[in-house]
């Protein structure tokens, strides 16, 4: 019997890449797989349903779902990072501190980054910001739709200048983004972040939530589950087998051109676990997924609460990942 085959687009990550070349396939399965940058990938995805299988923003994937797009998912996080390394101020805009961020412009490549909701909620349930007290300059529109609530102020940048050089130039007075800026990677020193020991403040915020942000979801076509139902059970095997060789790789000293990197692997498996990139829904991908779908309700971005068990494709894939015990 031949193979069914299926589009796969994803970032270039050690765990997705026995997949990608080859070394893991799914039973049954024949994954074309195509690698790119997340703004295109989630773009096609969002807006053309160009894959069959798409690593995908996780916030516009609840979004998708409560307008009723033709797609589902598995609980496999491709991505995952901590945030509170990617907010930066103007060194002239009189911020020491995250509530000097009330009442201040705040830049951002659009609203809805997976990275930016999950920055907004830290601030606003630990910081004591609320995201409507400032005003949020855009470069974009969302990839899926999106009309701001009452109150929520979202200015749309005309000129055409770049976010980060609007902060350089304190036409803005901070950015929260989900990349690095690139005023700040060439040294421009009006530009630092807000919390300069922010790996600091990211530890702290792991041991006290037990959250390491997921930012990506696996999400499928309708279509193709609707048609070959045994699919996502066959891709979720191959993802945690792919996995498992990624971090098998990555944990050999010789690979990475790192002095450390082995030092590096070890304090963060104290921290944060054998499996930091745990897949399924087990109770702390839940309480992770539970958390981002409150401050995306809070933000006006759904205005319904996902439920994960609607959200995800059935209750075997729901117990399997490193927390369930597949």
């Amino acid at each position: 019997m031949p193979k069914l085959t299926l589009s796969f687009a994803c970032g270039d990550y050690e765990i997705m890449r026995p997949l990608v070349d080859g070394r893991v396939q799914p039973d049954g399965i024949e994954l074309i797989c195509i690698t790119t940058e997340s703004r295109e990938r989630h773009a096609r995805m969002a807006r053309e349903f160009q894959f069959d299988v798409c690593e995908y923003n996780v916030g516009s994937y609840f979004m998708a779902r409560e307008r009723g797009l033709k797609l589902t998912a598995i609980p496999v996080y491709g991505h995952r990072r901590f945030r509170h390394g990617f907010a930066f101020v103007n060194t002239n805009a009189g911020i020491k501190a995250p509530k000097d961020l009330i009442g201040k412009r705040v830049g951002g490549p659009s609203f809805a980054p997976a990275g930016s909701i999950w920055l907004r909620g830290i601030l606003e349930e630990h910081y004591g910001v609320p995201h409507r007290d400032m005003t949020w300059v855009v470069e974009r529109g969302e990839d899926v739709d999106f009309t701001p609530p009452p109150g929520l102020r979202i200015e749309r940048i005309t000129s055409g200048k770049p976010v980060d050089q609007m902060l350089a130039d304190g036409e803005i007075d901070a950015m929260i983004t989900p990349d690095i800026p690139p005023v700040f990677l060439k040294g421009d020193p009006r530009v630092v972040r807000l919390f300069p020991d922010y790996q600091a403040e990211e530890r702290s915020y792991f041991q006290k939530t037990g959250i390491f942000p997921i930012m990506h979801v696996t999400a499928i076509k309708q279509e193709v589950v609707d048609k070959h139902p045994w699919v996502p059970m066959n891709l979720m095997k191959a993802f945690e087998q792919a996995k498992a060789m990624g971090y098998k790789r990555t944990a050999n000293p010789r690979t990475l051109p790192l002095a450390w990197g082995r030092d590096l692997w070890e304090s963060e498996r104290a921290l944060l676990g054998p499996d930091p990139w745990a897949y399924g829904l087990g109770e702390k991908n839940r309480n992770n997924l539970e958390t981002l779908a409150r401050y995306l309700h809070q933000q006006g971005l759904v205005k319904t609460l996902p439920k994960l068990d609607d959200v995800f494709e059935n209750a075997e894939l729901k117990d399997m990942g490193s927390e369930g015990g597949l």
